[in-house]
């Protein structure tokens, strides 16, 4: 048995363990399933669709967390926490985001808490703290959609090398961010996630500093669809799809992040350590038999193009 949010071993009684109850709240000491089946998640996201700031295909709602109730309560607005129900077309959507997010976590990537909730059917809801949320107050975000002038129809007109001038042109430390850049970007392509449009990179202003916000809304969404031909949301040297591994490192690390050769060999070496464990992890997770034989051929395959990171 495994925790539902740290997705570690736990022998105790209920879900959740005492470890994963506490990275939402110290005081919480157990959390009741969401009393929705998935069909009715999904009437409750269909009829809040428009109340909802942030948009998406998935299906979503806001929460909060009752703690001395130990409950998640499904809320119109003011919600701390978005929670996602399984999809109707796409298979295992909840327990393949918690994966991805994870693996992220495992190469420095920062993401929110995040985890699954057990509905009333049985099902899981995936659930991840808003990140730009502090008490009542909103914290300055912007995603690169806004930045660039695009709109929701046009969040795929783009490129990854305009994400590099996006973050020279308004980071306050560029070179800083222009490495965890090259992380996400790695992360995304090595995860199947081809879906990291323009919506779904952010900058957050905190301490008075400019910075790529937390990563959100990563998921394998080659796995669900395999009949999906393209690798990255944004084409990388004009290619969405056969993309080789000097594209990645020679390309994009070495000519358009502009970075050394001594850390460019760090950070394949950094990736070979974390991914050399990502196959427990996805033999670990919550996702069916099926989905974790699809999910680990694709990453043996990105791996092996990307140089046996």
């Amino acid at each position: 048995m495994r925790c539902l949010i740290t997705h570690e071993p736990w022998e105790g009684p209920g879900p959740y363990s005492p470890a994963g109850l506490r990275l939402l709240d110290h005081r919480l000491q157990s959390l009741a399933p969401l009393p929705y089946t998935r069909d009715q998640l999904l009437e409750e996201a269909a009829a809040r669709a428009v109340k909802m700031s942030i948009q998406g295909m998935q299906p979503k709602v806001s929460s909060v967390l009752r703690v001395t109730e130990g409950r998640m309560e499904l809320v119109g607005h003011g919600g701390r926490y978005i929670v996602k129900p399984p999809h109707l077309v796409y298979a295992e959507l909840p327990e393949n985001e918690a994966l991805t997010m994870s693996l992220a976590v495992t190469l420095g990537i920062e993401v929110p808490v995040h985890g699954l909730l057990q509905n009333g059917d049985q099902t899981h809801s995936y659930f991840v703290r808003r990140f730009d949320r502090a008490g009542w107050s909103k914290k300055p975000v912007e995603d690169f959609a806004q930045l660039s002038g695009a709109s929701r129809d046009t969040k795929y007109d783009s490129s990854t090398e305009r994400l590099i001038e996006i973050i020279d042109r308004f980071c306050t430390f560029p070179a800083l961010e222009r490495m965890k850049f090259l992380d996400r970007v790695l992360c995304a392509y090595l995860t199947g996630n081809e879906d990291m449009h323009l919506k779904n990179w952010s900058l957050i202003t905190r301490d008075d500093k400019v910075e790529l916000s937390p990563a959100y809304d990563l998921l394998n969404s080659t796995i669900p669809n395999p009949r999906s031909r393209e690798e990255l949301a944004l084409p990388l040297r004009g290619k969405k799809s056969n993309l080789r591994e000097n594209d990645f490192w020679r390309y994009l690390a070495g000519e358009r992040l502009g970075l050394s050769a001594a850390l460019i060999e760090r950070t394949r070496t950094r990736f070979a350590v974390a991914c050399a464990g990502w196959p427990a992890r996805i033999e670990a997770s919550f996702l069916s038999a099926e989905m974790k034989t699809r999910y680990l051929a694709l990453l043996a395959e990105r791996r092996e193009r990307l140089g046996g990171n």
